[in-house]
């Protein structure tokens, strides 16, 4: 047997590392569990401004989730990432403008046209490499901000305000901030193990062997394009699960959530903690987002600052917050 058959059948069949995944997935569960307890810590700490912003940090990694899953495992540099957050939430503010609140309905819809969304624009980005895709995705993205930027129906350039939160089955459950928290929690715990399945999966294993070496992965029989434009799609629709959040949590819908700045954000918090390790961009978003609040109560110049500690972390800690803490585990052992 020649040794390209070879490498592909051993592609299909190579097990999921479960040894190297359970450290990662040990602590993923230990810090949800200690999420679980925040509302009632904060509560007795008289803190509760803490759950608001714990809640938001949840929702950006929740977005730098999906992007760590084409940018990570597909080497797929997108500049218009925030698109989808902006089409999740604007999905919900149309939505509620036209008396349907319920997020049963909201969070379907804000997925399926994120997801076709990725559908079409991926199809097309797909087929340019380097910094062409990283232009073309950044042209996708300003397209869908200026057209929502042009929607003077739906409030335009000054945004959308909700009536409210959104309820589910017809109720309230998500009236309050401690109860959003813990939607939010689940949704990231969901969306944290069922991409852990998808990138030990053998469609994960393609994904990154397209990363590493596309034509090597077309010699063995593996074409990357379908491969990369359904981890596009994947990670454009939970993407728009973080825009329904998003629009829930600050009740009202802008142009600004899709804003290409906002993307650089995400890519920020994605490096920030470390690619191609799931939980490293979530831990990413939590540190960006509690070194703008912590900055930005010293100093008016927050972001010189940031800018400066962000620069460190890239330079002296290879694989961002994820790589430091393995490397500090190692050393431990």
């Amino acid at each position: 047997m020649s040794s390209a058959p070879m490498l592909a059948a051993r592609i299909a069949a190579e097990p999921p590392r479960r040894r190297a995944a359970l450290p990662g997935a040990a602590l993923a569960g230990l810090v949800l569990a200690a999420l679980a307890c925040l509302p009632l810590a904060a509560e007795a700490a008289g803190l509760p401004f803490l759950v608001v912003t714990a809640t938001r940090m949840m929702i950006f990694g929740l977005a730098a989730l999906s992007l760590d899953l084409i940018l990570g495992y597909g080497a797929m540099v997108s500049f218009g990432h925030a698109a989808f957050i902006g089409l999740g939430a604007y999905a919900v503010g149309i939505l509620d403008a036209h008396g349907v609140r319920d997020l049963a309905i909201q969070a379907p819809v804000a997925a399926g046209v994120c997801a076709l969304f990725a559908l079409v624009t991926g199809a097309i980005s797909l087929r340019t490499r380097g910094v062409y895709f990283i232009m073309i995705t950044l042209a996708f993205g300003q397209m869908a901000y200026f057209f929502m930027v042009s929607l003077a129906a739906y409030g335009g350039d000054d945004g959308l305000p909700l009536s409210g939160r959104s309820t589910l089955f017809g109720m309230r459950l998500v009236e309050g901030d401690p109860a959003l928290f813990y939607l939010v929690l689940a949704v990231l715990a969901v969306a944290l193990l069922a991409l852990r399945r998808v990138v030990a999966s053998r469609f994960g294993r393609v994904l990154r062997g397209s990363r590493d070496n596309a034509v090597r992965m077309q010699a063995i029989g593996f074409s990357p394009l379908p491969y990369r434009l359904t981890a596009y799609v994947i990670a454009g629709a939970i993407a728009g699960l973080a825009g329904v959040l998003l629009a829930n949590q600050a009740e009202f819908v802008s142009p600004a959530y899709m804003s290409w700045q906002r993307s650089g954000e995400l890519i920020v918090m994605v490096v920030l903690g470390g690619m191609g390790t799931l939980v490293g961009p979530v831990a990413g978003a939590a540190a960006l987002i509690a070194l703008e609040e912590v900055l930005a109560h010293y100093s008016d110049h927050w972001r010189l600052g940031l800018g400066l500690m962000l620069v460190a972390v890239v330079l002296l800690s290879r694989g961002g917050l994820a790589g430091l803490a393995a490397r500090l585990a190692g050393r431990r052992a």
